[in-house]
């Protein structure tokens, strides 16, 4: 790991001796950093003119524990990239505050964002702030203005008019998100090979004190209050070690909700809005697409509207990125310097700010590089790989689509805990919905440890007559033979792996009619008794036996592991008496064999697998 790989334009006081580092001091001059990290032990002291210019995704680590110690007057400048509508929002959180010479993060405001002039690397000119009620950013290639008109917080609520109004003033403090439209136009104006505006996104210059250090921010756990709040850093952080930090999971319900929108939507009317929440679990490291919902004049959701599915990578949360917190208890939670991580946005590196199109789903399970960060977590020792899971998808009355994760972990609990996630849609009066109903509640993310024989349970509801069309859509890191969908009432099974089922309801609310399984009983499961196969483990010679007394004919026998991972799959069998299949090089643990007949009877036992020496 390289702490002090930055390049200097000019000189500046820093003191270092290879891995042990003071504070940086700047004063009359400059550091400049490209495409690289600057690391930095303890404060920051930015005097007169003493800046830092973090260019091509550069970030800032700092390592101090406790409060942010940072001063001067001097600035640091990172840039971030929001979406190009003027009608459309991001959510954000500024990385900086008003530059000032008293120790500590200070309070943010719109007017210290800039837009990059191209004359020099590290030039920018201020936005021009269009104060209410002008309606409509813009940019082009000799200025940029920001409508103040849009800048809103949202500090523990529940309703829409809870927003609170905050214009260009610098009242947001550290931690606090706050929502900003984005403009229209282009701005060709190039600066390290990328335009400022393309005509696809925006690029904004963020000049202010760096915060650092402790960042606390208050939550309210009752009725669902949520919180906008965000990575506060001029860094990326990890958002896992956030979310399950255990000085923050007594009042948080351990995920964040991420804002999407509709793109094509070209008004400023709250009722011609189509967007939803995304909700990511910082415990399975899954992410669920948000539906899309029209909204009425009061902001409350009165339609579905489509759902795009877009997949971001959450895992480390970029510089600027806001989202929603959902409190469960009063109290505060804290960002802290030891979740700070670089980490270059994109795909491959699991971290994406939220724009307009859908970046794509991370294919590679490897594990992570080297990842510079302040807590000293070694990275190269973790995988890549998402949690297993199921995505089933919902087609609500054919308007748009709700997807539930069914997520497998070997120690995950079958209760509510921090692997799952309600839906962010709880509380709403929606017209149609699907969801797994867990606890008495309604969530979109369950995690629970692996078992063929387990049902879970996928609620609807509608206030008028309305059609369901249920399909799995994926499997992520997992793989099922069958899964199906169980009418209780009917005592029917329904495939919905490999076609999809359409059921049409009545109003009303479905919570215990329905069911996801693995096995479908109508088959003759119950058939199959516990004398019908013999399954042994021997872990001197590292082989699976069957043994097969009744000449059943077998489609195929699995071996997954407790977090439902396929190990493997042996196929067209036949009907012999006995089955021998090598275990060796598979890593000690407890695993389920199951076995399908041709008949499509399931059959399954547990095994312990070790090395026998």
């Amino acid at each position: 790991m390289r702490k002090f790989d930055f390049f200097l334009l000019f000189f500046f006081v820093f003191f270092a001796c290879q891995n042990i580092t003071a504070q940086l001091h700047v004063i009359n001059n400059y550091v400049y950093v490209a495409d690289k990290y600057l690391y930095v032990k303890q404060d920051v002291n930015l005097q007169a003119a003493g800046n830092i210019y973090l260019r091509n995704e550069s970030q800032l680590l700092q390592a101090t524990t406790g409060n942010s110690t940072n001063q001067g007057v001097g600035e640091l400048s990172v840039f971030q990239e929001g979406t190009s509508s003027n009608y459309g929002y991001n959510y954000w959180c500024s990385p900086v505050g008003i530059a000032a010479a008293g120790a500590g993060n200070t309070n943010f405001g719109i007017t210290k964002l800039f837009r990059p002039t191209g004359v020099s690397l590290i030039s920018s000119l201020p936005a021009t702030i269009l104060v209410y009620p002008a309606l409509d950013g813009s940019t082009t290639s000799s200025s940029l203005s920001i409508a103040e008109r849009w800048i809103y917080r949202y500090l523990s609520s529940t309703t829409y008019s809870q927003w609170l109004y905050t214009a260009s003033t610098s009242t947001i403090a550290a931690g606090q998100g706050f929502t900003m439209k984005g403009v229209s136009g282009t701005d060709a104006t190039t600066v390290i090979g990328v335009q400022n505006n393309p005509g696809n996104k925006q690029r904004y210059d963020f000049r202010g004190k760096p915060n650092d250090g402790n960042v606390s921010v208050s939550v309210i756990g009752t009725a669902g209050n949520m919180t906008l709040t965000g990575n506060p850093y001029p860094s990326a952080i990890d958002l896992n070690l956030f979310l399950t930090d255990i000085s923050n999971t007594p009042f948080i319900d351990g995920t964040a909700l991420f804002w999407e929108h509709n793109p094509s939507i070209a008004s400023h009317f709250l009722a011609s809005y189509q967007g939803g929440y995304g909700v990511y679990n910082g415990t399975s490291s899954v992410y669920t697409p948000a539906v899309f919902y029209a909204y009425d004049a009061a902001g409350n959701q009165t339609g579905t509207a489509s759902t795009p599915m877009n997949m971001y990578q959450r895992r480390f949360c970029p510089v600027g990125q806001g989202f929603m917190l959902r409190g469960t208890a009063p109290g505060t939670v804290q960002f802290k310097n030891s979740y700070r991580v670089f980490k270059n946005e994109g795909v491959a590196s699991n971290s994406e700010f939220h724009r307009n199109s859908d970046p794509g789903i991370l294919a590679d399970y490897g594990n992570y590089g080297d990842i510079p960060n302040v807590a000293g977590t070694d990275y190269t020792l973790i995988s890549k790989a998402p949690t297993p899971h199921i995505n089933i998808n919902g087609l609500l009355n054919n308007q748009a689509l709700r997807q539930v994760a069914l997520c497998f972990m070997a120690d995950a609990s079958d209760g509510v805990d921090l692997a799952d996630s309600k839906s962010p849609d709880t509380n709403s009066n929606l017209p149609f919905d699907m969801y797994l109903y867990l606890g008495n509640s309604e969530y979109i993310n369950s995690t629970t440890n692996f078992d063929i024989n387990k049902r879970y349970p996928l609620g609807f509801k509608n206030n008028v007559p309305a059609t369901f069309k249920i399909k799995v859509a994926d499997f992520i890191n997992f793989e099922a033979v069958n899964v199906y969908l169980y009418d209780r009432e009917s005592q029917t099974y329904y495939d919905i792996k490999n076609s999809e089922y359409e059921l049409t309801l009545p109003a009303g609310v479905n919570n215990s009619r329905f069911e996801v399984t693995f096995t479908n009983g109508a088959l003759g499961l119950e058939s199959l008794s516990a004398d019908t196969f013999d399954i042994v483990q021997n872990n001197n010679s590292q082989k699976i036996s069957i043994s097969n007394p009744k000449l059943m004919d077998l489609k195929s026998v699995s071996l997954y592991d407790m977090g439902g991972k396929l190990i493997f799959n042996k196929t067209d069998l036949g009907s012999k008496n006995n089955y021998q299949f090598s275990t060796s090089g598979i890593s000690d643990a407890v695993y389920i064999v199951k076995i399908v007949t041709s008949t499509n009877e399931d059959f399954g036992r547990k095994i312990t697998v070790h090395s026998g020496k």
